[in-house]
């Protein structure tokens, strides 16, 4: 919900400076970069002097949230929030924890009770509500995972547009989780902090704000909250230790700022030292600590644990080594193994489900009692960051994660080259089409046309309070929709999405077979993009449309009449065709090949080609690009590997899915190969072929 500023809660918030240079700036939540030296790594500073005595006491009378600390926040008076009760998570005693460690104060902050989970819920609550007061409607933003969670769930109700940059490495589940909130999501084959250059490169080609993580000041500042609940839980006094698992170190240097400003004020005794925990597969941070370095050097992911696989620490380094030295405190690595035994640990003695990332500060914990660092009588905090996360498996489909594979640069081919194939490949990819259509063979054949030459994420709904909400959900670049829908139809559809704000600058392309009457044709002339009658054009004309409105890149490789875009008759099913998907298998062996096509036509859902020699398969091809291949690799004259090859090498084929079936012995190097350019790798001599129906008919599913 939309929370009105909190009255009585002033902020104090008076000025910003630049953490690389000390450069002051006035008081900006978004202040873009230092006017003085360039730097984007700034800070908010306050004016502690007027914070009142008694702040304290006036603090335990408001409600339990992250906003009963308003004053220390640099948001203005009148913001609403958005909110779902983030902040003030449980202080626990961890007894079972001191029993086994011989320590006589050891507490868990428990983020695990925050809305989605973790605690960049906080970081989420305080940037959503000040992008939401500045009129942003749109967000791209690129994260290991929690982030993108907490984040998700806060643009939702807030109405803002999210799209989600992730690694391939982040579970599906969570992939599925985010999308369930109706966030876009992209997923990038490569690391994390490629990830975040192509999400910066797409949110400023298309102007979208991008969210900065650890350098944006609300999001720092949100940290802050979790000093300042710790101070209050103790009875407003310091604990001597703050332990936390890092990525990027947002929450440890929020933290840190937070329990630095309660000092200035004389509400504590003390900096707590801070405990910075990474993974060993990524850990900049420790290693540079470890080595008395001043800067981190980047290094290359190599953890299980997902959620802390940022590689480039940047300034967030210095910084909490500057408070390493200044008031103690420690950065360690731990191995995943010793993560996973402390998150069995941690649940067998305390009754904690958490998630992998949370376990690495309870191993880092260990692992500084283990070398001396925590003195037994020292009280000690430990942020559990995050609950093991769940999500329905089928809740939701992969057609609504976008997969951007980065490939590793060929010898002699510049880096930059990849990253520009992968960004035009991404413009495409992102690019989604809404059909409504109570007809699903005709909305089939739609997305299966566009499909073929494009790969423009379609989605389909079959009457008109489903297909209002697809819009609304995912703000497609385009709409098709029939007039004859039973219950609401095109017009009523079409009417409620012109009165919509989020969905009225959306072009809508009518294709129906109703005849108009010349009221019905002036109200669409006024509110539609385009009418077309079923059965009176053509699929290249269709798709010639479809792409000229988009404003899309033309597709080269085809050529014919009318329009900038034409597309080979003879490749197009037309309306009233069969539309059944087309398997072409491709086998020398002709009773093999007959096997297939007698399984693959057993249950009608299919057509099916049969071809013996990867020339045959061309001239096929070239009559009927199909929508799956079954392949054989022992051929004559081209072998199965060097087809695949030529497949992956032309554009109308690149993107069609090849399963290999096939009897040959492959070593590991031509397994890999294989596998890189197919779905998948069957034996024929251990074939369940139940099992490949159900695999093929998975690949295919409507």
């Amino acid at each position: 919900m939309e929370l009105a500023g909190i009255s009585g809660m002033q902020s104090l918030f008076k000025q910003v400076h630049c953490v690389e240079c000390g450069h002051i700036m006035d008081a900006d939540l978004y202040p873009g970069a230092c006017s003085a030296c360039g730097s984007s790594w700034l800070s908010a500073s306050y004016d502690l002097d007027a914070l009142p005595k008694n702040w304290p006491e006036r603090v335990s009378r408001r409600s339990t949230n992250l906003w009963r600390y308003r004053e220390l926040l640099p948001f203005p008076d009148e913001m609403k929030l958005v909110s779902m009760g983030e902040g003030w998570t449980p202080m626990t005693r961890a007894e079972g924890l001191e029993a086994e460690t011989g320590h006589k104060q050891v507490w868990i902050k428990d983020e695990r009770q925050q809305p989605t989970g973790s605690f960049k819920d906080r970081q989420a609550a305080c940037a959503v509500s000040a992008l939401k007061s500045r009129g942003i409607d749109e967000l791209v933003l690129s994260s290991t995972g929690n982030a993108a969670a907490a984040y998700a769930a806060f643009c939702a109700r807030a109405g803002i547009k999210l799209w989600v940059f992730l690694t391939s490495s982040v579970p599906a589940e969570k992939m599925r989780e985010l999308a369930l909130y109706g966030a876009e999501v992209v997923k990038i084959t490569g690391t994390y902090d490629q990830a975040k250059e192509i999400a910066a490169d797409f949110a400023a080609r298309r102007g979208i704000y991008y969210d900065t993580g650890a350098k944006a000041i609300p999001n720092k500042e949100s940290m802050k909250t979790v000093a300042f609940e710790i101070v209050e839980q103790l009875g407003w006094r310091a604990p001597d230790w703050y332990i936390q698992a890092v990525s990027g170190g947002l929450g440890p240097l929020g933290v840190l700022k937070g329990f630095e400003e309660l000092y200035a004020v004389g509400l504590i005794d003390r900096v707590p030292k801070i405990g910075v925990v990474q993974s060993e597969g990524c850990a900049p941070m420790a290693n540079a600590w470890e080595k008395g370095l001043d800067e981190a050097e980047p290094v290359v992911p190599d953890t299980l644990i997902t959620v802390l696989s940022t590689g480039k620490p940047g300034v967030a380094y210095k910084v909490l080594k500057q408070a390493s030295d200044k008031y103690g405190g420690v950065m360690v690595s731990v191995s995943d193994g010793d993560a996973f035994r402390a998150m069995r640990k941690v649940a067998r003695v305390e009754g904690f489900s958490t998630e992998p990332a949370a376990s690495v500060a309870f191993a880092g914990f260990d692992k500084m009692i283990e070398k001396g660092y925590i003195d037994p009588d020292e009280c000690v905090v430990i942020n559990c960051s995050g609950h093991t996360f769940s999500a329905e498996k089928h809740a939701l489909e992969d057609r609504y994660v976008v997969d951007l594979n980065m490939e590793v640069p060929q010898q002699g081919t510049r880096a930059s080259e990849g990253l520009d194939a992968a960004l035009k490949e991404l413009d495409e990819q992102v690019t989604s089409i809404v059909i409504i259509d109570d007809n699903p063979h005709d909305s089939r054949l739609i997305r299966r046309l566009l499909q073929r030459y494009k790969r423009y994420r379609v989605f389909e709904a079959h009457n008109g309070p489903d297909g209002i909400d697809l819009v609304r959900q995912r703000r497609p670049e385009l709409v098709v929709l029939d007039l004859t829908i039973p219950g609401m139809d095109g017009f009523a559809i079409l009417d409620e999405l012109k009165k919509d704000e989020r969905t009225d600058n959306i072009p809508v392309m009518i294709i129906s077979g109703k005849d108009l009457t010349p009221d019905q044709h002036d109200f669409l002339d006024r509110t539609a993009q385009s009418i077309w009658q079923k059965g009176s054009f053509s699929g290249p004309e269709l798709v010639n449309h479809v792409v000229e409105t988009l404003g899309d890149e033309e597709i080269q490789h085809l050529s014919g009449n009318g329009g900038k875009v034409a597309v080979k008759a003879a490749l197009v099913k037309e309306f009233g065709e069969d539309t059944r998907p087309q398997i072409l298998v491709v086998d020398d062996n002709i009773w093999d090949a007959r096997l297939m096509r007698k399984l693959f036509e057993a249950r009608s859902r299919f057509q099916v080609v049969e071809v013996h020699s990867a020339e045959e398969a061309l001239q096929k091809i070239e009559q009927a690009v199909p929508e799956l291949i079954v392949l054989d690799l022992v051929l004559p004259q081209t072998s199965g590997q060097e087809f695949l090859e030529i497949l992956r090498e032309r554009e109308e084929t690149r993107r069609v899915p090849v399963v290999v079936v096939s009897a040959k012995e492959l070593d590991i190097e031509a397994r890999e190969k294989i596998s890189m350019n197919a779905v998948s790798l069957w034996s024929k001599e251990m074939l369940d072929r139940n099992s490949l129906l159900a695999h093929i008919e998975d690949i295919l599913a409507e």
